[in-house]
């Protein structure tokens, strides 16, 4: 396991990772639980940070985004004007949803289906449970109204679904929509 401030200096020190975009296999397939403590899965959470910092409109990814079949997520949603919630910027590896209510519907883009938005239907009030890498400490997210959908999001890419998966008709299919990450 890492101490503290060993592990806040392996998570600032990640590399940014060229995206994958569909129809990559990596997307489209189940992501298998990871050891938080391995230091692969430590570097890995670092490289989702560094590359989700990269963008400056990117609210959250999942690993099989930089190609890795892993149950690694990165959200942070502090600079979206639709938020509410805020757990700040986060990893968490095996993350799984525990409750939701409340569900509404919303358009939402990815960096990995690029110029392309619909209108997907999210529950806006979630908890989500997972393990902090580096520690493997128990990690419990409380999330409303934007942070919750893009958890979801993400949480989608770990199952190998794209939001686009969600979308019921063709009005719910947005074209020419600028390029940002999950939002």
């Amino acid at each position: 396991m890492f101490g503290t401030a060993q592990l806040l200096g392996v998570l600032a020190s990640g590399v940014s990772r060229q995206l994958i975009g569909a129809p990559h296999p990596v997307l489209t397939t189940r992501a298998l639980p990871v050891d938080p403590v391995d230091p692969g899965v430590v570097a890995a959470a670092a490289d989702l940070l560094a590359t989700m910092r990269r963008s400056g409109h990117c609210m959250g990814l999942a690993a099989p985004q930089i190609g890795l079949g892993w149950r690694l997520l990165s959200v942070d949603v502090s600079r979206h004007p639709r938020t509410r919630s805020c757990a700040g910027e986060f990893v968490m590896a095996n993350p799984r949803l525990v409750s939701a209510s409340r569900w509404e519907r919303a358009r939402e883009g990815c960096l990995s289906v690029p110029g392309i938005t619909g209108d997907v239907s999210r529950a806006t009030r979630i908890t989500v449970r997972g393990e902090h890498p580096g520690s493997g400490a128990p990690v419990t997210v409380h999330a409303d109204a934007f942070e919750a959908r893009c958890i979801q999001h993400q949480l989608d890419h770990l199952d190998g679904v794209l939001f686009l998966d969600h979308v019921t008709g063709t009005r719910s299919v947005h074209h020419g929509a600028r390029e940002r990450c999950d939002r």
